[in-house]
């Protein structure tokens, strides 16, 4: 058996603050968590748990604060090279940078090195489970799934499915399910890698292959489906067009069985009362993107009204629309975004979004985001001091003032190590290491 013991301030938030309060957090001035296997085996207060684990090698992180890894909710790892592209809302954006790009992933070789890049930026960022899209070549999820099983890495993906799309990124009914049926087959219980049931969203797909899409997810129980929602007012406008006999664009997906407990979409910003009562009622999650939302301007997320409803959601940086890996970042964008809408949303919620949240959304709560006996330790070393600045604002501050410092003010400069399963697999100076990393 492999034990290794980690001494930091600790710092975990596995239930919603909002619903939970103050028992919703673990918290520990000078902890010790403790990893027998990869997995959790204690977190808590050290003077309490040092006796208990003599002679355990202890790596003391000093100043240093751990969390859990952070899990994003929603990202496309093909959109990583079109970061950054100016002038366009969603739709026009799709046709000019997007689609071109996608069309890249046709070349296994192309895709592999996007791949490798991609979960490594995660990690440098301090993320460690994702639900990542790829592209409607099925090398693409071959690709990403390769990377992420050889850095031992919770990731969740699957083939777009695209049969009314651009020249160039479109399957067929039957191609797309015999691609999904045959990537679920060559996947399925390896590593850390879950599969999602992808349509891109309702205008890409004809209804036969939304109809299949649903069976799809019928007939695999151990699958997520992942599409896009509600983002942006042109494209509901377009899907109306397209469904006019749907109640709103939630039901267009209803109709064909996608909306259910394994069913995570991303943005639903711009949703009715009866979509959002179907989603609560359903079991489905959200995923937030705010840099994304603030990118394209499609609009402004209302938590809010999400928790009227008892909606669940996470946090996702929708790389490339968005504009940062780091989640640390995105949750000091919403929130901004929930300064817009009236609602003050807490740091210690926003790292719950962020770390268990996510992982609640993704079907994976049970082994990743909250650091509790039991689950993987895939953990960040989170550094106050990483900037002058951050570290002139933390000098002396509680914790909440800290975490909510490195929300505003921190990015992947904030993140000192990332592990994953107790072991170190990636340092501030970007090293990859397969054995654990030594304190800085």
């Amino acid at each position: 058996m492999s034990v290794a013991a980690f001494r930091a301030e600790l710092l975990s938030v596995p239930e919603d603050p909002r619903l939970a309060g103050d028992a919703a957090v673990r918290h520990h001035r000078d902890g010790l968590l403790v990893v027998e296997d990869g997995i959790v085996a204690a977190f808590g207060d050290h003077a309490a748990l040092a006796p208990r684990y003599p002679g355990v090698e202890v790596r003391h992180f000093p100043g240093k604060l751990i969390v859990p890894g952070f899990v994003d909710a929603h990202v496309h790892y093909p959109q990583l090279d079109r970061v950054a592209a100016h002038g366009e809302q969603l739709l026009s954006w799709l046709d000019r940078h997007i689609f071109p790009e996608e069309r890249r992933f046709a070349d296994r070789a192309h895709a592999d090195g996007v791949a490798a890049f991609f979960l490594d930026e995660l990690l440098r960022n301090g993320t460690t489970s994702a639900l990542v899209f790829a592209t409607v070549h099925a090398a693409s999820v071959d690709a990403l799934f390769e990377a992420a099983l050889a850095r031992n890495m919770r990731v969740i993906s699957g083939k777009v499915l695209m049969d009314e799309g651009p020249e160039g990124l479109r399957d067929t009914v039957a191609s797309g399910r015999a691609d999904t049926e045959a990537l679920i087959a060559r996947w399925r219980g390896r590593g850390r890698l879950g599969y999602a049931v992808t349509p891109r969203f309702a205008l890409t797909s004809s209804d036969a292959q939304l109809e299949d899409a649903g069976a799809l997810v019928a007939a695999h129980a151990d699958v997520l489906m992942h599409t896009h929602l509600s983002e942006n007012t042109g494209e509901i406008a377009a899907v109306a067009q397209r469904f006019p006999h749907a109640a709103d664009y939630l039901d267009v997906y209803d109709r064909f069985g996608l909306v259910g407990p394994r069913s995570v979409f991303a943005h639903t910003i711009h949703v009715e009362e009866r979509a959002l009562a179907r989603l609560a009622q359903a079991g489905s999650g959200v995923a937030f993107c705010p840099t994304s939302n603030l990118f394209l301007g499609s609009g402004l997320f209302d938590i809010d009204q999400l928790d009227g409803h008892g909606v669940p959601a996470g946090l996702g940086s929708d790389i490339g629309a968005g504009t940062s890996f780091s989640l640390l970042a995105t949750m000091g964008e919403a929130y901004k975004v929930s300064q817009m809408r009236g609602h003050r949303l807490d740091p210690l919620r926003a790292l719950h979004l962020a770390t268990a949240g996510g992982a609640q959304v993704m079907g994976i709560g049970a082994r990743v985001g909250g650091l509790q006996p039991g689950q993987e330790a895939d953990f960040v070393v989170l550094d106050p001091a990483a900037t002058p600045l951050l570290a002139r604002r933390a000098s002396g501050a509680a914790l909440i003032e800290t975490l909510f410092a490195l929300q505003i003010l921190g990015d992947d400069r904030a993140v000192a190590h990332t592990y994953l399963a107790g072991t170190c697999a990636w340092s501030r100076d970007g090293t990859m290491e397969a054995t654990p990393c030594t304190t800085r």
